[in-house]
């Protein structure tokens, strides 16, 4: 069993292309699971807080340049890439926003495992992923307004709203149960994985037929800024913490965090209130940024940090 569920996870990326290209010939089907996508991302985030101890945000201190750098990668340059990516290649208004709401989500939860993989600082990452998550319920709704407030109208306290309830509340859920069943959540946290990735799977499908009449038009424009996007942020996160002069480990982590954005939030905020069409920059997000930080990792595990080109 658990090797089945290590197999159906680590297979991410080739069950995306596949009911992605089964809900484009099939859109009715998985168009019906519209409605789950908000409780889905919900699901995820309960996984994530029961997977957090206390020494995650202790952290904060112990490395608090590094913690700095990386929430600073997380909303300052990633959300300046999307705005600039949206308006300097001219995207339609409804994708524009998808790329704006994007590159304002916090780090994905995916990016721990790639940390691993590229021989970087784990524990950092996750420190990472979790500020960036908590700090999202506020900066997310705000940076979202404000950038994307000129292109249509942005309610920015229902986004506020929203994000308390697909972050704050399943995350600390997740955190109470944790401490309340102390080990005996890890058998719960050994299958949270393999959820996750049908929940994103079947979310990415859902979008995907939503989107059935918008993205033949949208197709290359969005191709090129999801690369763009994704690219830019694994090398200008990588630059920030030399900049900050981080080791050669903890670039790696910031790379590979400020690079990989939590896409199923913005999914989920660009479905709760804008339309499907808004929501496709998060959902080919997802694929792209697990290929390439999956090929990156593969790069960077044969070097020792230090040994970086």
């Amino acid at each position: 069993m658990r090797r089945a569920l290590q197999v159906w996870t680590e297979g991410f990326a080739f069950w995306v292309v596949l009911f992605s290209a089964a809900a484009w010939w099939m859109p009715a089907p998985f168009a019906a699971l519209a409605p789950g996508i908000v409780p889905g991302l919900g699901v995820i985030m309960f996984g994530m807080g029961m997977s957090l101890l206390p020494g995650d945000f202790a952290r904060v201190f112990k490395q608090p340049r590094a913690v700095a750098c990386g929430v600073a990668g997380q909303f300052v340059v990633m959300p300046a890439i999307a705005w600039g990516i949206a308006h300097g290649l001219g995207m339609p208004p409804e994708i524009a926003l998808g790329f704006i709401i994007l590159g304002c989500c916090p780090g994905g939860t995916a990016s721990n495992v790639i940390v691993y993989l590229s021989r970087g600082n784990v524990a950092l990452s996750v420190t990472l992923t979790a500020c960036s998550t908590l700090l999202a319920v506020f900066l997310t709704p705000l940076l979202i307004w404000r950038l994307g407030g000129a292109i249509v109208p942005v309610d920015v306290w229902g986004l506020f709203k929203s994000v308390v309830t697909i972050v704050l509340v399943p995350v600390g859920a997740g955190l109470i149960v944790h401490r309340y069943l102390g080990r005996r959540a890890d058998a719960i946290n050994a299958a949270f994985p393999a959820l996750s990735v049908l929940i994103i799977v079947l979310v990415i499908a859902a979008i995907i037929a939503g989107a059935h009449d918008t993205l033949p038009q949208a197709g290359g424009i969005l191709a090129v800024g999801v690369l763009l996007h994704n690219a830019l942020g694994l090398a200008l996160g990588y630059g920030l913490a030399r900049l900050c002069g981080l080791s050669a480990r903890d670039c790696r982590t910031i790379a590979v965090e400020v690079g990989m954005q939590n896409s199923g939030l913005g999914v989920a905020l660009a479905s709760k209130h804008f339309s499907a069409a808004v929501a496709l920059p998060s959902s080919i997000f997802s694929v792209v940024h697990n290929l390439t930080g999956s090929a990156l990792a593969n790069y960077w595990r044969r070097y020792a940090p230090g040994n970086d080109a």
